[in-house]
């Protein structure tokens, strides 16, 4: 593990030093506060900070209260060494934002079990963050073929329709739907059906660009939030989305399902107040049209443009 030291006096620092490389841990170390700091606003900070209190400039305390005042999701935990021993001292430090101090001269075994503590605590922390991790995905993704689930998709959505008021550009909405899925789930079994669909949702998230965002909206049907783009850009991207999810049959548990994509489009730009909920209608009517054609097609909604539809094979 990394730890960071700070300390102004050359004989106290080689002999922390010497002390934490013998323990096996990496060793930063700077010479003042301003050092530390500086060492501690890197992405790949160490967590875990030793810092004198006493130090020309900016002080250990000092650099404590600067890091507390700091938003950021990873902790740094601190041991304050100090030559202060009174007690309004030592709650000055800890109110300050130290996690735990040490009196100088200190005690090799009383820093290296004080040491273990932090690392703990660390830890801990660590995996409560992954644990919430878990939670936040869980909460927004859906659980069978990972893409953003509907209270996801549409929080997207919202949120991108109210930027591109602010840009005064575009966005367009893709509404899809699977073709006959309920066929598949009565010819094949659920399970099949369960595999179309997160083979489906690959296939789409292999043909949209990296800042386009895809969610399961309630059963075979997806909504694809298209950022910057227009009538055109938009049916193309939903032609690309049908023409790799129908290119071939899904294969699984030795069966063969040829599947395709039924589309709608809709785009909303400056000149119109609809908001997301009545862009979704739209495009959702140019699905039901797109279904009512024929299915596996395109077609665009008729709020924008003219509504062509394109040809299914």
């Amino acid at each position: 593990m990394r730890v960071l030291i700070a300390e102004d006096d050359p004989v106290s620092r080689r002999v922390l030093q010497a002390h934490l490389v013998k323990w096996g841990y990496d060793v930063v170390v700077t010479r003042n506060g301003q050092e530390a700091w500086d060492a501690l606003q890197a992405d790949d900070c160490p967590k875990l900070a030793i810092l004198d209190w006493m130090m020309p400039g900016m002080d250990g305390v000092e650099v404590v209260r600067q890091l507390r005042a700091k938003t950021s999701s990873t902790y740094i935990y601190v041991l304050l060494l100090t030559a202060k021993g009174q007690k309004e001292d030592i709650i000055a430090g800890l109110e300050a934002g130290a996690d735990d101090y040490l009196t100088k001269p200190f005690d090799a075994q009383e820093l290296q079990a004080r040491l273990r503590t932090g690392r703990r605590i660390l830890d801990l922390q660590s995996e409560l963050m992954v644990a919430h991790e878990a939670l936040r995905k869980e909460a927004t993704h859906d659980y069978l073929t990972g893409v953003w689930n509907r209270a996801g998709i549409l929080a997207i959505l919202e949120r991108e329709c109210a930027r591109m008021v602010r840009t005064k550009g575009k966005i367009a909405v893709i509404m899809a739907d699977i073709d006959h899925f309920k066929a598949v789930n009565d010819t094949y079994g659920h399970l099949a059906g369960d595999d179309v669909l997160r083979e489906v949702c690959r296939r789409m998230q292999a043909a949209v660009r990296s800042y386009d965002s895809i969610g399961r909206y309630g059963g075979e049907e997806f909504i694809i939030v298209l950022p910057d783009s227009e009538a055109l850009s938009g049916t193309q991207q939903a032609e690309r989305l049908r023409n790799g999810v129908g290119a071939k049959p899904v294969e699984t548990a030795g069966l063969s399902i040829p599947v395709t994509l039924s589309l709608g489009v809709a785009v909303m730009s400056q000149n119109h107040s609809d908001n997301y909920q009545s862009l979704l209608r739209i495009a959702d009517a140019a699905l039901y049209r797109a279904k009512e054609s024929g299915r596996n097609r395109t077609c665009m909604g008729e709020s924008e443009v003219a509504a062509p539809v394109t040809p299914g094979p």
